[in-house]
């Protein structure tokens, strides 16, 4: 005599309930355990930290050297001043870093400042306008030099490889504001060096110091300034590398306005290298 088919059927429906089970929760071994929310933020602001830190260790180690080129000639070169740079240290958390509008905005309204005025980019930029340009691969950058806001000066040498990214750049700057130079890889050689104001003393005898300004007088064609003036005169330009506001033209011989509308710092760096790669034919 056969089972009855209610039987079997509930014994079929219990199979499929447990197996429906089995597929809808995972294993007890498998299943992760998520943090709380602020623990979950505390390891993400720890992250964060931990990066940073990294970045400025890197940059603590030394920054490589581009070969310079050989030549015994001596040919004309162009040195750069670039002024008010917004760099300041400021320690947020348990790390002294470059305080920037992006990341610190924050801190810096607690502080009762404007985060408009903190634009280490601005100087990033204007740095990788110089170091990039043919001018400077051809060996006829001499010297840069950068000024802060808080009135720091420090070198720039012409060889120098700078940081692509802005964490690195901002890692790099933190390091030499607190210890006063950065050396290169594997060398003595001081690379970017903290030096004593002003800036006059470290520049050439009868060299022609350029201050560009959109609020100048003067009205140029670049390309054409440039070019009249003579091979045996190295050529100073003093560029403003701020948001807003002008250089302080009391050092220099010439104060010229080169286009009709605002420019950015890396657009005019950009334009000089220009004028003077025509002038002594770099390709």
């Amino acid at each position: 005599m056969g089972r009855p088919y209610a039987v079997k059927g509930r014994k079929k429906k219990r199979k499929l309930d447990d197996a429906a089970a089995s597929d809808a929760a995972p294993p007890a071994e498998e299943a992760e355990e998520l943090p709380p929310p602020e623990k979950a933020d505390e390891e993400k602001g720890k992250d964060q930290e931990e990066v940073v830190e990294e970045e400025v260790r890197a940059a603590a180690e030394g920054l490589p050297v581009v070969p310079r080129p050989v030549d015994g000639k001596r040919r004309p070169g162009a040195i750069f001043v670039l002024e008010r740079a917004c760099l300041e240290v400021g320690k947020v958390g348990k790390t002294m870093l470059i305080l920037n509008s992006d990341d610190h905005a924050n801190y810096l309204r607690k502080q009762e400042r404007n985060p408009a005025d903190y634009r280490p980019d601005i100087i990033h930029q204007a740095l990788l306008a110089i170091f990039d340009s043919p001018l400077t691969k051809a060996g006829r950058l001499q010297a840069v030099y950068v000024r802060t806001e808080k009135g720091v000066l420090f070198e720039i040498k012409p060889h120098v490889r700078m940081p692509r990214t802005f964490k690195r750049f901002c890692g790099l700057m933190s390091q030499l504001l607190q210890k006063l130079s950065i050396t290169a890889v594997g060398k003595r050689e001081k690379l970017l060096n903290v030096i004593k104001n002003p800036v006059t003393r470290y520049l050439p005898v009868g060299a022609r110091k350029i201050g560009l300004s959109y609020s100048a007088e003067k009205s140029v064609n670049l390309f054409d300034y440039v070019a009249k003036t003579s091979d045996d005169e190295t050529l100073v330009f003093v560029v403003g590398a701020m948001a807003h506001g002008k250089i302080d033209k009391e050092y220099s011989d010439d104060y010229i306005q080169i286009c009709n509308y605002p420019l950015s710092a890396a657009c005019c760096l950009n334009r000089i290298c220009s004028a003077l790669e025509q002038k002594w034919n770099i390709q």
